[in-house]
């Protein structure tokens, strides 16, 4: 996490209207069947992000493995994000480390660093994350991602606004890869949390821990609604 203090956000934990109440959260998540849960992916799998006062400053993965936790205690939890990785990177570095932990639920999030800048090449990293999501998914495991937010309309991002073409772009590979194998795809082009003028850390990539809070609130909303409730 960052030492740079952010702005103040409007909300807190325990007030945030986007933010699931832990009780609530593990009550959606009751039932769940997930034993084994792995992350892997970038930054953003790493939960990189500036703390916001008023909120625990946890990222969004190890929220949602909490929740899991207080499901299943038996849980099992790997999160091999790592900070610049790259859809290539992700695919033969932390592939094999994640099939070898044999996951019953995995999240995939990378593509950011393949198309950061001008020149990125969409057909690799649509190959990169099917070839992720194949291999995970031949082991039988449920599958998770997401798409990242339209957030270069407000002010304080008019620096990255070249940026939002590019990872319009990723979310459409993301899209069609989650439809080619069921998973759980919770999408955040259009959500709300995208205006506030406090959900972007200092470095104008990464969501602060307040953003991480509601990203993991609609990741256990998605996938409570794969739970079978018999």
């Amino acid at each position: 996490m960052s030492s740079i203090t952010p702005l103040p956000a409007p909300y807190t934990e325990t007030d945030d209207p986007l933010v699931l109440p832990r009780e609530q959260a593990i009550a959606l998540l009751d039932g769940a069947p997930w034993q084994r849960f792995a992350v892997l992916g970038d930054s953003i799998a790493a939960g990189t992000g500036d703390p916001s006062p008023g909120y625990h400053p946890t990222g969004w993965a190890d929220r949602v493995a909490a929740a899991l936790t207080a499901v299943n205690p038996g849980l099992a939890y790997r999160n091999s994000g790592r900070v610049g990785a790259t859809s290539t990177q992700v695919r033969h570095r932390q592939l094999p480390e994640i099939l070898a932990f044999a996951p019953d639920l995995v999240h995939i999030s990378c593509g950011g660093n393949d198309l950061f800048e001008a020149g990125g090449d969409p057909n690799r990293l649509h190959d990169n994350l099917s070839a992720v999501f194949a291999a995970l998914a031949a082991t039988g495991a449920q599958l998770s991602t997401f798409t990242v937010a339209d957030v270069w309309e407000v002010e304080r991002m008019a620096p990255m606004r070249p940026m939002r073409d590019r990872m319009a772009t990723m979310n459409e590979v993301i899209r069609t890869v989650a439809a080619d194998y069921d998973a759980v795809l919770t999408e955040f082009w259009d959500h709300p949390v995208r205006t506030r003028p406090t959900l972007m850390s200092a470095d104008l990539i990464h969501f602060t821990t307040s953003g991480h809070a509601v990203v993991a609130a609609e990741v256990v909303r998605s996938l409570a609604a794969r739970v079978d409730r018999g």
